[in-house]
């Protein structure tokens, strides 16, 4: 089963995650990079208000044809309980996505809010079927039980 994360991490957390679940699930990866400029400054009282209005930033890759895989991994932070603008963007970008599987994960400080109902929202409103969610505050990013436990749920897709 030919499987794919795709993620956007603004601070390193989501992307350190993404990666412990490509080492150990053989997964393809996409990093989503936002065109527009956060810095310490902005990246919360802009980032967080585009993200609670629903925004799409312009992102890096443009279009993200998934046709050939048949699980798509999505992760991102958590921006105002919501998705983040490029993590909005990238669902809406996904090419050949229609009958897919999907696991989604978001990362966050606090709260995730309303991130994973968002998310297999527009995941559903696109043909994909959202087979599991996880959350990862500050304290489960750094425990192996949990992380393990997405791992576990994406291998479990290749019995599937």
């Amino acid at each position: 089963m030919a499987r794919c994360i795709i993620y956007y991490s603004y601070s390193g957390t989501t992307r350190r995650l993404a990666k412990k679940v490509k080492a150990a699930c053989g997964a393809d990866s996409i990093e989503v990079t936002s065109n527009k400029t956060y810095n310490a400054l902005t990246v919360y009282p802009l980032g967080s208000y585009r993200a609670s209005k629903g925004e799409k930033d312009p992102i890096e890759p443009k279009k993200i044809d998934v046709t050939r895989y048949d699980l798509i991994i999505l992760g991102t932070p958590v921006w105002a309980w919501k998705p983040t603008p490029a993590m909005n963007a990238a669902i809406a970008a996904l090419k050949g996505c229609e009958g897919k599987k999907a696991i989604i994960f978001a990362t966050c400080g606090g709260q995730p809010g309303k991130t994973i109902d968002i998310m297999k929202k527009q995941l559903e409103s696109q043909g994909v079927k959202v087979i599991g969610d996880f959350i990862f505050n500050r304290k489960d990013v750094r425990d192996g039980k949990k992380i393990n436990e997405l791992i576990v749920s994406v291998n479990a897709t290749i019995t599937e």
